[in-house]
């Protein structure tokens, strides 16, 4: 499931928000017993930028608004090298984890559900991934997300080696990631611009409402 507006429906957003699992939870009280709803979202500007959610309530929507608060405040970047990332990755939380290989140009999303939306989410469009522990979703997004977080640029790894950057990868490694960086900032800046030039100027708003209450 995926949503590419608010929840309010009201003012256009540039992120892209996909709903992973939606559960229904049970709790024994004195009276019998009350249901609740947990919500695992995940929110990503399709442009490098991706962040993962989990919200409680009493109500399905309230749920996955939650999650979608708590996803855009856990947003961090996803290092990347053309359209997939730069170098093979495991990843572990808990009792999941992910394998996430790089992918040649046309391969595209080698993944299942939940890691299939947090990669799509954060605009990787090659990639191979592998699931080696635990079938939970939950283990299994959070494993995917600590992979991508410890993606590292080849200029990260220059620097912690005490190397030039030319020692550490190849000429077209080099030009793939400044090419990447390029294409996901060009990529924010349509979103955003998208997104402003739709919604109407406060002078707009008061020219189209008029008067109120007077006579003709």
């Amino acid at each position: 499931m995926s949503r590419r507006y608010d929840s309010n429906q009201q003012d256009r957003s540039p992120f892209e928000e996909r709903v992973i699992s939606i559960n229904r939870v049970a709790k024994v009280v004195k009276g019998g017993r009350r249901f609740s709803f947990a919500a695992l979202v995940v929110v990503g500007d399709g442009a490098g930028r991706v962040g993962l959610g989990y919200g409680k309530a009493k109500e399905v929507p309230a749920a996955i608004a939650k999650g979608i608060e708590e996803a855009r405040k856990a947003m961090f970047e996803v290092p990347m090298m053309g359209t997939t990332i730069p170098h093979e990755v495991i990843g572990e939380a808990g009792a999941g984890v992910v394998l996430l290989k790089p992918a040649a140009p046309g391969t595209g999303v080698i993944a299942g559900g939940p890691v299939r939306a947090l990669v799509e989410a954060a605009g990787i469009k090659d990639i191979l991934s592998k699931s080696m522990g635990s079938s939970n979703q939950i283990n299994i997004v959070k494993a995917a997300v600590a992979g991508l977080k410890s993606l590292r640029r080849p200029l990260q790894v220059a620097r912690l080696r005490g190397l030039d950057v030319h020692e550490i990868a190849p000429k077209p490694m080099l030009e793939a990631v400044a090419a990447a960086d390029v294409r996901l900032q060009a990529a924010r800046t349509a979103a955003l611009e998208e997104v402003y030039s739709d919604q109407p100027s406060s002078r707009d708003q008061r020219r189209g409402q008029g008067p109120r209450g007077g006579r003709r």
